[in-house]
């Protein structure tokens, strides 16, 4: 039976005393819970925590029982089984030399009861569509998806109380995806996944949210997550507008106060000139004005510092991760001229199309097939493209802002640095190292790239742009593809990101 992990005072510090988590305590509710939260959260942190792979400076956690743990990239070595690879590789070597005749008492021992080992290995990697033959298979003949569903196995045929997945659906096509959840699903005990697939934090019961160094935890799926937030942010934001109107009404009544006040201070001290009353009389009034003055400005000036500080209690509530927008530039001529004719590939003017199908049938090669054609033809079509794995070669060690020259050795300065702030990367941030930005840093990176040009692409084409992006760069990512105005192709197994992007239609590739 499932239950529930306690997190009680947590606090992880690194030896050089940077402050990961501080003082955190919260409950991840029994059956299936994603953790989610921005780049540099502390997602996978936590999640090692939770499996027991880091010790915390303080506090503790509990519930976890038997724990199975798969990282977001699974190590195997290339020359081992897929025995060796789900853990019983002793257990069915020792099997085999029964077989053979051995009446040794090591490997009986070896066996213990696990004589249907092999039977339920098969049965589990079937559940998650691994058909690979036998288990004397080696891990190196297998794709990035089938290791990562293979780590999956080994954790499973353990039969742990909880299960800790990180990024579980990278790599993995459309039908993998739908096995994952299946079997995610009918594991009977806790399970805890970190994840941008929105279909499958669709699937969970609870989702646990880090953020500022803070845990909230929702009932119910990354949809029930998201309804609560904006709700929360619309409230925060009217807060904001609501205290602004405030402070502006009471700095107003603060200037008309003070107006007044000079005005009968002028006043004040014509008449005592003019000799209108007498001078003890002129006195006692004027230390009476300035008591009542002084504490007319102060209540005044009191209302301001308290309207002041209710707007900037009101902007605290407003989160910054929902407020920012990339500024997509517009295509380049010609665009609704354009023809791409290659093989199943096919656009027309502004369409917006999807490449789909399973993994190995060619997506990837039918994409750059197409785009060397159009490059090719005569005129030739202006394409931006970002491939599923960005990198930016001796750049990696350079500023961002070297990175769009070197790509672009015409441009100048002030149009580098304009592409890059459309991207959100503003100032100084031009000056970052590449090698050291988050995937989706990265992606926006080479969407600056991608885009710029004289003239500007007229196609935008996209392969697996969601691989290693959190939930907010894929909201983000999202929100720029709704606004390019040029044709757009993209390569995709994140069937909920698809669904985003008002497609015109898809072209599926089989195998």
């Amino acid at each position: 039976m499932a239950t529930s992990l306690a997190v009680s005072a947590l606090t992880l510090r690194w030896p050089d005393g940077t402050v990961v988590f501080d003082d955190l305590s919260f409950t991840i509710p029994a059956g299936r819970a994603s953790l989610v939260g921005a780049n540099g959260a502390g997602k996978t942190t936590m999640l090692r925590v939770l499996a027991g792979r880091i010790a915390p400076t303080s506090g503790s956690v509990s519930g976890a029982g038997v724990v199975g743990y798969v990282p977001q990239h699974p190590q195997g070595r290339a020359e081992d089984t897929l025995a060796d690879a789900l853990g019983i590789g002793g257990t069915v070597g020792a099997l085999r030399r029964i077989e053979a005749g051995s009446a040794d008492p090591a490997d009986f021992e070896a066996v213990g009861d696990d004589w249907d080992v092999e039977e339920r290995a098969t049965a589990v990697l079937d559940g998650l569509g691994l058909r690979l033959g036998g288990l004397e298979r080696t891990v190196g003949t297998l794709s990035g998806g089938e290791a990562t569903l293979l780590a999956i196995a080994g954790q499973l045929l353990r039969r742990p109380d909880t299960l800790l997945l990180d990024e579980p659906t990278n790599n993995l096509d459309e039908r993998a995806r739908g096995l994952l959840t299946d079997a995610l699903e009918r594991f009977g005990g806790t399970a805890v996944v970190v994840s941008h697939d929105l279909t499958l934090l669709e699937r969970m019961d609870s989702t646990v949210e880090l953020y500022r160094g803070g845990v909230r935890v929702f009932g119910g799926p990354y949809s029930h997550y998201r309804e609560v937030l904006d709700a929360e942010q619309a409230a925060a934001e009217q807060a904001v507008t609501t205290a602004s109107v405030d402070l502006k009404a009471q700095q107003r009544d603060l200037v008309e106060a003070r107006t007044k006040l000079d005005r009968r201070a002028r006043f004040a001290a014509k008449a005592e000139a003019e000799k209108r009353v007498p001078k003890i009389i002129a006195g006692l009034r004027k230390n009476a004005a300035e008591v009542s003055a002084g504490k007319h400005r102060t209540l005044h000036e009191d209302r301001v510092d308290s309207a002041r500080g209710a707007l900037d209690q009101a902007k605290e509530g407003v989160r910054d991760d929902r407020s920012v927008r990339i500024t997509m530039p517009s295509p380049g001529p010609g665009l609704h001229r354009l023809q791409l004719d290659d093989g199943p590939l096919q656009v027309a003017g502004p369409e917006r199309v999807a490449l789909v199908g399973p993994n190995g049938a060619g997506k990837t090669t039918v994409l750059r097939r197409a785009i060397g054609a159009a490059r090719a033809g005569t005129p030739p079509t202006v394409i931006g493209y970002v491939p599923q794995d960005v990198r930016f070669g001796p750049a990696e060690d350079g500023a961002l802002i070297d990175a769009v020259r070197d790509a672009h050795p015409d441009l100048d300065a002030q149009h580098a640095h304009a592409a890059l702030a459309r991207m959100l990367f503003r100032g100084r941030q031009s000056e970052r190292i590449v090698g050291t930005l988050s995937g989706g840093e990265r992606l926006r990176l080479a969407l600056a790239i991608a885009l710029l040009g004289d003239p500007a692409p007229t196609l935008l084409a996209l392969d697996e742009p969601t691989n290693n992006l959190d939930i907010p760069s894929v909201e983000l990512l999202v929100d720029a593809l709704k606004e390019w105005a040029g044709a757009l192709v993209v390569v995709s197994h994140d069937r909920a990101f698809l669904d985003l992007l008002d497609l015109t239609r898809e072209v599926a590739i089989a195998r």
